[in-house]
């Protein structure tokens, strides 16, 4: 009897030897064609996207994207044990059809993880982390839209600048010297020339010679309040513009404007803006309108800028708000427009996940409209998106692709109907 036993015992482990090789294989097969499939993907996202009149080029071929927010990817991948959340992330949104990702080039200021710690001084650990991030951009078939420096004091922006200058003896105070001293402007010039020849130490490519990089920003949402005329803000593009594409001609350059029309279109500044818009010295029209801004940048943040408004108040401005842009970029500008922002937090009044459902179906039925014309509506880029091992996230906007919910449902299929019209 215990020689039958032990005969079944070794049968069975035998067997069930077999059926755990047969997992692994089928494992390995199952990776094996999803890396098969985000090859493709990524190959066919290979070349630098361009632009011809109102649209993107790519690899010859109109280049129409949805794509997502993530400021928060070199902070992350700061760290190699957390670069899965980076590697996931872009695996999820290739696979929901999403090809564009904005992300922060900036972190400066005596912080945690800091890009810049003072003028020019960077932490070599934490440019790795954006290294890694356009490294696996380039692997996976993403494209990057990448601002320079932050309108805001997050992440160290204007302020962290005019505080450096205050500490080497300028006389400036407000936030808004960053466009008017010449060292805030001339420590702006050196992070600019930092980036564009930074080698990343993964792919040993520059920045500047790396087409996984869409496009650079000027700024994230630059606004000058000292000046509600404009010209500020006009002379700090006029100069700077120029200044990056004379380092790096071969991306695309764009504002990171939120969109806010000014005094070169009084109709729109009177009739579109959201009130308080109308005082922070952007002008849509004019700031895009040089030949050195390759394409229109604007926001749209109705559920922030319109809160005592009913979701269908908020919904129909948005509408116009997005039209209108795509219309200006369209006659006017004559060059494609990127939605760089969108989204609805779930602290929104009156929040409920229908509307924000309506929101997204909203924002992608007008970019598909126009995007089957030929026309200037590129592509929308929500915010935001968070990964895996992500999902205590403070921000009330963020989307997790994996949890299926309607929102990823409408962004999922939007995005692929829009990606289509390339010929991808």
């Amino acid at each position: 009897m215990k020689t039958i036993i032990e005969h079944k015992n070794k049968v069975a482990r035998k067997n069930n030897m077999k059926y755990l090789c047969y997992l692994v294989f089928l494992a390995i097969v199952i990776a094996q064609n999803y890396n098969d499939r985000l090859g493709v993907e990524a190959a066919s996202n290979n070349g630098f996207v361009t632009r011809k009149g109102v649209q993107f080029i790519l690899n010859g071929k109109p280049f129409y994207a949805n794509g997502f927010n993530a400021y928060w990817l070199t902070y992350e991948a700061t760290d190699p044990t957390a670069r899965y959340k980076i590697t996931h992330a872009f695996q999820d949104a290739i696979s929901h059809g999403l090809t564009i990702a904005r992300t922060w080039g900036f972190h400066d200021g005596a912080i945690y993880r800091a890009l810049q710690t003072s003028p020019g001084i960077y932490d070599e650990k934490t440019f790795q982390g954006l290294d890694f991030v356009i490294a696996e951009a380039k692997r996976l078939g993403i494209k990057l839209i990448i601002p320079l420096v932050n309108n805001w004091s997050d992440y160290g922006g204007r302020k962290q600048y005019v505080a450096w200058a205050q500490s080497k003896g300028e006389k400036v105070s407000s936030d808004d010297d960053f466009y008017t001293n010449s060292l805030t402007k001339q420590f702006y010039m050196n992070h600019v020339k930092t980036m564009m020849n930074r080698v990343n130490t993964f792919t040993k490519v520059a920045y500047k010679d790396e087409p996984a990089i869409m496009a650079w920003q000027l700024m994230n949402e630059p606004q000058c309040k000292s000046d509600p005329s404009g010209k500020t803000l006009m002379a700090w593009i006029n100069e700077m513009a120029p200044y990056v594409k004379s380092l790096d001609p071969n991306h695309l350059l764009s504002t990171g404007h939120e969109g806010f029309y000014g005094d070169s279109s009084p109709q729109r500044k009177t009739f579109l803006n959201p009130p308080a818009a109308n005082i922070v010295g952007a002008d849509f029209i004019a700031n895009h309108n040089i030949d050195a801004i390759d394409f229109a940048s604007a926001h749209c943040a109705a559920d922030l800028w319109f809160q005592k408004l009913n979701q269908k108040s908020r919904l129909d401005f948005s509408r116009k708000w997005i039209q209108g842009h795509i219309d200006d970029a369209q006659n006017i500008l004559k060059k494609p427009l990127i939605l760089a922002e969108f989204g609805v937090g779930t602290d929104t009044p009156r929040y409920t996940l229908a509307n924000r459902d309506a929101v997204f179906t909203a924002t992608y039925n007008i970019f598909y409209v126009s995007a089957r014309k030929g026309g200037s509506g590129a592509g929308a880029l929500f915010w935001d998106l968070i990964s895996n091992g992500m999902s205590n996230s403070d921000d009330p906007s963020a989307i997790l692709l994996r949890d299926n919910s309607s929102t990823v449902k409408i962004i999922s299929e939007a995005s692929k109907r829009l990606g289509s019209i390339g010929g991808k």
